[in-house]
């Protein structure tokens, strides 16, 4: 982050504009934050993390855009182009190893497809563990019930590595298939690692989505060439950003509609912001004097 904030600083001084126009801590601290929230001169704040983080911000008494937390399930069904489906969900699991908040989490597939499916994920760059080496990986993942910090962001070859596996280079994203339940599923690991969950048809795809979005209302992708399906899913899951036969990150302008986004205001319902998200607008209203009905 400081080191974006320095490449800004240095672009505005190259077109003759201002140094310093962005500032950051260089050791943040949640004291540290609450300074600046707490600021007379800071009207807006945004923020963008776990719920605790966006809870404080949306309770600071200032005007604030909360990004919130989100674990986005892509669902694939029958209908997809199923070649397609799979590089576009590796495309968009394995941007910045799976950091972005909108990027595929977990996979749920109708059954009929999950194999050819998979065979598509491993030819695009996928590595397929087996149940002891799921179980090894879910021991590494978390550390005291907690996500463990040195694996969020790794790229899927260390994350191998660390559970004992000597990757090819060209391994880009991690998968195996699993129940909806299992940790590395339902938790947002924002990590390269994806379960496959199993669906009977359509209608378990949607229930079982849905649960896995765990009601943040953030994103969810869907791979099908079917209308009707894909309306009903985008209803039921009811999420700011749903991106329909893409990678996850056409939702920010890159290969779909719409505009690159500064945050995703998913918990205050905006869902993407712009340029004018961030200015507040007022209206000054007088009655009789001034008034030239």
């Amino acid at each position: 982050s400081n080191l974006a904030v320095s490449l800004v600083n240095e672009a505005s001084v190259e077109a003759g504009g201002p140094d310093n126009i962005a500032v950051s801590v260089v050791n943040p601290t949640i004291e540290s934050s609450d300074i600046m929230m707490k600021h007379k001169d800071i009207p807006l704040i945004v923020s963008t993390g776990g719920p605790g983080v966006v809870a404080k911000v949306l309770s600071s008494g200032k005007r604030g855009i909360g990004a919130g937390a989100g674990n986005p399930p892509v669902l694939v069904d029958e209908t997809a182009d199923i070649k397609k489906a799979a590089q576009d969900i590796v495309n968009g699991a394995t941007f910045d190893n799976n950091l972005p908040c909108i990027a595929e989490k977990e996979i749920v597939a109708v059954e009929q497809i999950v194999d050819e499916l998979t065979f598509y994920l491993i030819e695009n760059g996928c590595y397929l563990i087996n149940k002891e080496e799921e179980e090894r990986l879910i021991q590494t993942v978390f550390k005291d019930n907690k996500l463990n910090r040195d694996c969020v962001g790794r790229d899927a070859r260390t994350l191998l590595a660390k559970i004992g596996i000597d990757a090819p280079e060209n391994i880009r994203c991690i998968i195996f298939e699993g129940e909806k339940e299992n940790p590395l599923i339902s938790e947002e690991l924002m990590m390269p690692i994806l379960g496959i969950v199993r669906a009977k048809d359509i209608d378990d795809a949607i229930e079982k989505a849905v649960w896995l979005e765990h009601g943040n209302r953030h994103s969810a992708h869907m791979h099908s060439k079917n209308v009707d399906n894909l309306t009903r899913f985008g209803k039921a899951v009811d999420t700011a950003i749903f991106v329909k036969n893409a990678p996850s990150y056409a939702a920010l302008g890159f290969g779909g509609e719409g505009f690159c986004t500064y945050t995703i205001a998913s918990r205050t319902g905006e869902g993407l912001t712009s340029a004018r998200t961030f200015t507040k607008q007022r209206r000054c209203v007088m009655s009789d004097s001034l008034c030239i009905r």
